[in-house]
C-alpha cells in the first residue's frame, strides 16, 4: 500500500478527472479498501479541499467548488498548458490581466519540476499586433467582472461614463443601464445595454465604464432590436469595418475565455458565457473558409448555425480525414 501522503495525491488526482467517483471504484483504482478512502476523504477535507458524498447504489464522492482555493493538482500537460496561457495572457490580453497573469506564471513555475520548467522556458511569446491597427484599449479586469456579473444577475449597472459634467460644469449622474451583453468587436469590449434614462438600446465602450455599488433592482431583459445580437453590433459599427459584407456568417460556442478568442477574432463578435465559455459570430468569403478560420482555435466547439456551417465541417473532416491516411509512412515503420 503506498504512503499516505502519495495516496492522498493519487486520490486527489483521481477526483479532479471526472465530475463523480463511486467509492467502490475509488477503492479498487487505488487499491485500498473503501474505509481507507472515507478516511483518506476526510483528511483532504481538512485541507480544504470540498470534496462531497453522494448516496445511491453507487454512492461516492464529488470535487466540488468552494470557498477558497485549496492547491490543486496538474499533469505533466495540464501543468505545460497552464504555463503556456499564462504567458500568452502576459503578453497581450487587452483585458487588464497581464500583470497578473505574469505573477501566476511566476508562481507556477517556481514549483514546476525541472524537466517542465525546461520545457515552457524554451517557449518566448512575443505579442506583434496587426500593422494596419492600433491595440485596443487596455480595461480593468475588474470592470469586466463587475459588468458580466450584471448581466447574468440580470441588474440594472450603474456607472459614471464621460464626459463627467454637464453644459453648466455640474457633475453628471452615474448612467442607468439594464446590462444585456459583453462582447468584443476590433480588439475592443463593449457593453450592449438598455439606457434606462435614454430609453434607447446604448453600445459602451467597457474601458470608459466606471461601476458602482450596489447594483440596481432585477429586470426583465428586453428583447435586442430584430433579436439578433450579431446583426445589432454590426449595425452599429458598420463603415468602420466591413466584416458584415462577407456573403457568409456563422456561429459557433467556443471552449475559449472570449478575451482569448477576441485577440484573434478582429473582424468578429465575441460575446462572454462563462469563463472558459464564449459565443463567436464571424463572416468569411466562403463556408468552407469560414470553418477553416475556426478551426485555428484548436478548441471544443458547438455550432449554433447555420446548416451550411455544419456541412463545410463536415466536408473538412472528411478532406482532412482522407489526407492523413494518405501519409506514407516513415522508413523503417509497419
Amino acid at each position: 500500500m503506498p504512503k499516505t501522503s502519495a495516496r492522498l495525491l493519487s486520490l486527489l488526482s483521481l477526483l479532479q478527472t471526472r465530475r463523480e467517483w463511486p467509492g467502490a471504484l475509488l477503492a479498487e483504482r487505488l487499491e485500498i479498501s473503501p474505509r481507507t478512502v472515507r478516511r483518506d476523504v476526510d483528511r483532504l477535507r481538512e485541507l480544504g479541499y470540498p470534496i462531497l458524498a453522494f448516496k445511491g447504489p453507487d454512492g461516492g464522492y464529488r470535487l466540488d467548488a468552494g470557498a477558497e482555493l485549496p492547491p490543486l493538482l496538474f499533469d505533466d500537460e495540464q501543468a505545460v498548458a497552464l504555463a503556456i496561457a499564462l504567458q500568452t495572457a502576459a503578453t497581450s490580453s487587452g483585458a487588464g490581466i497581464e500583470e497578473a497573469a505574469a505573477r501566476a506564471l511566476n508562481t507556477i513555475r517556481q514549483v514546476m519540476p525541472a524537466r517542465l520548467r525546461h520545457r515552457i522556458d524554451t517557449l518566448q511569446i512575443t505579442a506583434v499586433e496587426r500593422p494596419a491597427r492600433r491595440p485596443g484599449p487596455q480595461v480593468d479586469s475588474g470592470v469586466l467582472m463587475a459588468i458580466s456579473a450584471a448581466v447574468h444577475a440580470r441588474e440594472v449597472l450603474r456607472f459614471d461614463y464621460p464626459p463627467g459634467v454637464d453644459d453648466d460644469g455640474m457633475p453628471t449622474p452615474p448612467r442607468r443601464a439594464q446590462p444585456h451583453h459583453l462582447v468584443t468587436w476590433g480588439g475592443r469590449w463593449y457593453l450592449v445595454a438598455w439606457d434606462l434614462d435614454r430609453e434607447d438600446w446604448r453600445t459602451f465602450r467597457a474601458d470608459r465604464i466606471t461601476p458602482r455599488t450596489p447594483t440596481g433592482p432585477r429586470f426583465t431583459p428586453r428583447e435586442l432590436p430584430g433579436g439578433d445580437l450579431v446583426a445589432f453590433v454590426t449595425s452599429k459599427f458598420r463603415g468602420v469595418d466591413s466584416a458584415g459584407n462577407w456573403p457568409c456568417r456563422g456561429e459557433v460556442i467556443l471552449d475559449l475565455p472570449a478575451a482569448a478568442v477576441s485577440r484573434f477574432a478582429y473582424d468578429g463578435v465575441v460575446e462572454e458565457l462563462g469563463p472558459n465559455r464564449c459565443r463567436l459570430v464571424l463572416t468569411s468569403w466562403s463556408w468552407t473558409g469560414l470553418a477553416a478560420t475556426l478551426g485555428r482555435f484548436d478548441a471544443d466547439m458547438e455550432v449554433v448555425g447555420p446548416a451550411e456551417l455544419k456541412n463545410a465541417f463536415a466536408r473538412l473532416a472528411r478532406r482532412y480525414a482522407s489526407a492523413a491516411t494518405d501519409i506514407a509512412a516513415p522508413p523503417g515503420t509497419e
